[in-house]
């Protein structure tokens, strides 16, 4: 029995813990994930979705602040004296301290295909570049970003229309096997992890509200690719009549009219000009409402 503590927080991961959980060639000793946070309209504390499952599978769980700077949470990771870390999404750095105490290592599962997009947003940055495919691996991890030796790769085709709400829900869905393989591997000696390539390394910083605001004079797949990529959070947006405007869902489509203006309308949606070729509005979240067809928002401006 390979004796692991899984670190993470967002959804992404349960199904990994739920079948390392199940899997009858691991133990989960104990789960650490992010502080509860507040959330919702009434800003009330939530524990991560990784909390809840640890809790309702009465797996012990931890919630430091700053694993780095809590000695006291690491000498009681210590005592399961675990063959392996596991990260997935944990949303903190990891110091040397805390890699020293795994038998064998930290393996993390990263949702690219390393070097290419070291980084928080990997999901995001693949589908805002236009990449047709990316990927997930496990890799050992090391002090600095994203930069240890692989041990296992998958690649996943990004199909044009795809958004990063489906890449996130394909990659939790492919991770948790390649996660026990990689363990069962590590541990009997029948994997060797691969340095990265340096040549090949891409950076995936955090997006930024700043870049999700739409750029008219970019080509119609450009800005398709925006908004599919960041329609999770912060999402797209422009502002029309000095309100916000998110955009959830597009298509581009072929035409031309001036660069940020409404071009025609149909039940299909709303057209806009851009630098190359026309935009089609498919869904938005105007300002202080729900989201809704394109084509209803822009009756509501006629009325």
């Amino acid at each position: 029995m390979i004796k692991i503590i899984f670190f993470g927080t967002p959804d992404i991961g349960l199904k990994s813990l739920d079948y390392l959980n199940k899997s009858d060639k691991i133990e989960v000793c104990a789960v650490v994930t992010q502080p509860d946070r507040p959330a919702g309209r009434g800003h009330k504390l939530q524990a991560s979705p990784i909390k809840k499952y640890a809790l309702e599978h009465n797996i012990p769980v931890f919630q430091p602040k700053s694993i780095r700077k809590e000695p006291q949470i690491q000498e009681e990771l210590k005592k399961f004296e675990p063959d392996f870390f596991v990260t997935f999404a944990f949303g903190q750095i990891l110091s040397q301290e805390v890699l020293d105490i795994p038998k064998y290592a930290t393996i993390n599962l990263h949702a690219s295909l390393l070097p290419k997009y070291r980084g928080a947003n990997p999901i995001q940055r693949a589908i805002i570049n236009g990449d047709k495919e990316t990927g997930i691996c496990t890799m050992i991890t090391e002090l600095g970003l994203d930069c240890g030796d692989i041990c296992e790769k998958l690649v996943i085709p990004i199909s044009d229309n795809m958004n990063c709400n489906e890449l996130w829900d394909e990659i939790g869905e492919k991770s948790p096997q390649m996660i026990e393989d990689t363990l069962i591997k590590l541990k009997n000696g029948t994997l060797k992890p691969q340095k990265q390539c340096e040549d090949d390394v891409c950076m995936a910083p955090k997006i930024t509200k700043e870049e999700c605001q739409i750029d008219w004079s970019k080509s119609n797949r450009d800005i398709h690719n925006l908004v599919r990529g960041v329609c999770a959070n912060p999402g797209a947006f422009f502002k029309h009549n000095g309100k916000i405007i998110k955009v959830v869902e597009t298509r581009p489509i072929d035409g031309s009219g001036t660069q940020g203006k409404i071009v025609a309308h149909s039940k299909d949606g709303v057209d806009i000009g851009c630098g190359h070729g026309l935009v089609r509005l498919v869904k938005v979240k105007p300002e202080g409402k729900g989201e809704m067809k394109a084509s209803d928002w822009y009756n509501g401006l006629r009325k």
